[in-house]
């Protein structure tokens, strides 16, 4: 019949291949979806910079600063800073998860943007940095502390801190490819952190120090971070010591970005 369809000259079109954009926003979603179903690695975020936070506050506030308010002014900042920088590791262990159980070579097979997986792995940074700092935040105000610069100065402060920690996370993400077990990835993540931490601006005057160990602090990229998280949020910032501030960050991924796509197409 001539109103019969011909069914072997039909073409079905090829559905469009999703972009880079698209994939990225995909694996987004799934970091988003891993707090959805496994809400208890929230825990280790959260409370170690609370505990960090009391501690400090009350145990050496009125020694080295004469009271707590006066400490939470100097100390609030740095705190800030510590915890985005220890939560970076979190992103070195994800990835180590994924490559042992063997998710990384599924996401090989698929026709997607070779990056998509590390864009979900920002996507989780971003909310365990904003969540942390927050909490950290709220809790300093309920302390005493109060920001001189107002919302505009801790705005930029929270925008600092995350390019902090999309820089430093790079780091992370070297460690997770290299090392297939994630606890291994913790232990060595906080062992090289630790030091930098501690021998910074963040918890003490450098002047106290040894000539030494305050030549080290003043060279420390975290203390750098510091001085300009305290100057957005207490004032006194300056072009110099926000660009400072940025210089490891941006080194870092210039640097690692690349080094992080050879590790994962070498595989």
């Amino acid at each position: 019949m001539k109103d019969e369809l011909d069914l072997s000259v039909i073409q079905v079109k090829r559905p469009a291949e999703p972009g880079a954009m698209s994939n990225a926003i995909t694996f987004g979603w799934r970091a988003v979806l891993k707090f959805k179903h496994v809400p208890e690695q929230l825990f280790d975020l959260v409370m170690t910079p609370i505990m960090f936070t009391l501690l400090f506050t009350f145990v050496f506030g009125g020694a080295l600063s004469g009271s707590i308010d006066l400490y939470l002014h100097y100390f609030l900042p740095g705190i800030l800073v510590q915890t985005v920088v220890f939560n970076s590791v979190y992103s070195g262990m994800a990835l180590s998860t994924d490559l042992e159980k063997g998710m990384f070579d599924r996401f090989r097979t698929l026709p997607i943007w070779s990056l998509s997986p590390f864009a979900g792995l920002m996507v989780g940074d971003v909310i365990r940095h904003m969540i942390a700092s927050l909490i950290v935040l709220l809790i300093g105000m309920a302390l005493g502390y109060r920001p001189e610069m107002g919302l505009i100065g801790v705005s930029g402060a929270f925008v600092l801190l995350l390019l902090i920690g999309f820089g430093v996370g790079w780091v992370f993400i070297v460690l997770g490819l290299l090392i297939r077990a994630p606890n291994t990835v913790m232990t060595l993540g906080f062992t090289g952190i630790m030091p930098l931490v501690f021998a910074s601006n963040i918890m003490v005057d450098p002047e106290t120090m040894p000539k030494w160990l305050k030549w080290f602090v003043d060279v420390n990229p975290i203390s750098h971070m510091t001085t300009a998280m305290r100057g957005l949020m207490n004032g006194g910032i300056t072009l110099e010591v926000f660009f400072l501030a940025l210089l490891a960050p941006v080194l870092l991924t210039i640097i690692l970005a690349p080094v992080t796509l050879w590790l994962f197409r070498r595989e």
